[in-house]
């Protein structure tokens, strides 16, 4: 685990070179097709040396929850180790991570027919007479869901439609991304029971600089690789909309809003930057939160050894237990 531009992927693949591992990736941006750059994605050289499950898997457009990548890990988990291999989980997406390791709660799920009905209603009427109905059955809800998140407010709705309970009886419970507000209000501090011996690592450089920098150095570098010339491809397919969560991703909607007409390049750019460094702020929180975690820094050259002494030692507390 680490925030963005931290070196995780540098790392997974010294240590598949190491041990027996099968990276899985848990990233809720990488999941689409057609977004590389502005995800980091692993290129083909670095799949070659380590092939990654969980990329590519959906469409721009579609939804994918934590619940949806919590199914998904679990299967490639237990054909992972039916192989006699070892599952090695790297990502930044801490809420799937969560998910994970402490279940999921009873929150139902997407209604495509039920959540099309409501975007029809919001064009009709306006977002704002929805956000006048969700303050009337959910007020905690509507105070802290912004008029202008459709994501947001669509899903609130559609929860009390489904349920007949206000969205924010159940967010205390819910693991899902696309329902809890915010991301740091919860304490990490077992592993759920899941069937396997868990060993967690988190990488970050210590210093708050030398992460910006990193971040300042990899955001410019996409742009040079082509990251604008990537978001207008998704745009010019005319079926996605910046509400979507793909396009919501970190550095997409910066890009989209500015080839939309909002703004400079020069002002993207900077948007990026702090939309990255806040990402990177709110991993940060999460895992200072965590426990059993091992730190690693970024960029130490005896991070490898370092994790290879924490999982053997995992593996012999797990065979005592």
């Amino acid at each position: 685990m680490g925030p963005t531009a931290s070196g995780k992927t540098d790392l997974a693949i010294q240590l598949c070179q190491r041990l027996p591992c099968d990276i899985i990736s848990v990233d809720s941006a990488m999941i689409y097709r057609g977004m590389d750059i502005g995800t980091a994605k692993p290129g083909a050289a670095e799949l070659a040396l380590a092939p990654h499950r969980l990329i590519d898997i959906r469409d721009p457009a579609e939804i994918y929850s934590a619940a949806d990548f919590c199914q998904d890990a679990l299967a490639h988990m237990a054909e992972i180790t039916a192989a006699g291999r070892i599952p090695l989980l790297v990502g930044g997406t801490m809420m799937y991570f969560k998910a994970l390791l402490h279940g999921m709660s009873d929150l139902p799920s997407a209604s495509p027919a039920l959540r099309a009905s409501l975007e029809a209603r919001g064009e009709a009427e306006g977002w704002a007479a929805l956000h006048r109905e969700l303050a009337q059955k959910d007020p905690v809800a509507a105070d802290l869901i912004h008029p202008n998140n459709r994501q947001r407010l669509l899903r609130a709705l559609e929860v009390i439609y489904l349920t007949g309970k206000p969205l924010s009886e159940l967010w205390r419970s819910s693991t899902n991304v696309e329902d809890y507000p915010y991301t740091t209000d919860w304490q990490a501090d077992d592993t759920g029971g899941l069937p396997y011996t868990v060993v967690q690592f988190a990488l970050t450089p210590k210093d708050r600089v030398v992460l910006h920098d990193r971040i300042r150095q990899r955001f410019l570098a996409m742009l040079g690789q082509g990251f604008v010339e990537e978001v207008s491809g998704l745009m010019a397919r005319g079926d996605l909309n910046p509400d979507l969560p793909s396009m919501r991703s970190v550095g997409y909607r910066q890009v989209w809003q500015w080839l939309a007409g909002d703004g400079t390049r020069e002002v993207m750019t900077e948007k990026g930057l702090a939309a990255t460094r806040q990402l990177a702020k709110r991993q940060l929180t999460w895992l200072r939160k965590w426990q059993d975690v091992t730190w690693l820094e970024s960029g130490d050259r005896e991070n490898t050894d370092l994790a290879l002494k924490k999982v053997a030692s995992g593996i012999r507390l797990g065979f005592e237990q």
